[in-house]
């Protein structure tokens, strides 16, 4: 009888992309990537050196060349998904700044036939948790660092990264229609993350904001 395939774990998954970023990571200029992703950078000697990448609230030291990814305050490592965003928005950013025009996760490369597999994983899990409950939303995106906004019945700007923005709009449910979320991405959000992170991006806000509000 054949052994037992056992699934792979996310960490195993992830690997392959992880040693690839690093090996990327080492053949930038540390400098002009910085420049690019308006992150700091401080020189060790001429050959080493980290960036400081804030993150959603906290920021994280990036060695270079080796690509080690910790948080500056508690020295910790972060999960491998942190660790890749990180790596890639560094990899990624092409200097430009926020449009502040926020658009669909439809218009980036490849999002338009993932779209409804998107939305299914961001907004409607958004509408079921809090679209009868603006107060349990509003309570759980100002505690995550969210920043008040003026569309729909509710919705907060997220700067996740310096120059990579998230927005989420909920519109609660009424006599005639049912509630309904979405998350937009600033316009320039493909110049800071592939399409495939930002997905990842997407569904890590729900989670969280989810997860705050002790909403399954």
């Amino acid at each position: 009888m054949p052994a037992k395939i056992q699934p792979r774990t996310r960490e195993e998954s992830y690997k392959p992309a992880l040693e690839k970023a690093r090996r990327e990571i080492a053949s930038v200029d540390p400098w002009e990537t910085a420049f690019k992703a308006a992150v700091d950078y401080r020189e060790i000697d001429l050959k080493r050196g980290e960036w400081l990448v804030p993150f959603w609230g906290k920021r994280y030291i990036v060695s270079y060349p080796e690509g080690a990814v910790t948080e500056e305050e508690t020295g910790e490592k972060p999960s491998i998904v942190v660790t890749l965003l990180i790596l890639h928005y560094l990899l990624t950013a092409e200097g430009i700044r926020p449009a502040d025009q926020w658009v669909s996760f439809r218009v980036f490369p490849g999002g338009q036939g993932y779209w409804p597999v998107f939305q299914a994983r961001t907004g409607l899990k958004l509408a079921k948790a809090f679209g009868r409950d603006k107060e349990a939303f509003e309570k759980a995106a100002l505690a995550l660092g969210g920043e008040k906004l003026s569309f729909g019945d509710s919705s907060f700007l997220f700067r996740m990264f310096p120059r990579l923005w998230l927005a989420v709009v909920l519109n609660l449910a009424d006599e005639e229609f049912g509630p309904s979320a979405q998350i937009l991405f600033d316009a320039t959000a493909e110049s800071y993350l592939p399409t495939e992170d930002l997905v990842v991006l997407g569904e890590l806000l729900t989670h969280s904001l989810i997860k705050q509000a002790g909403k399954k």
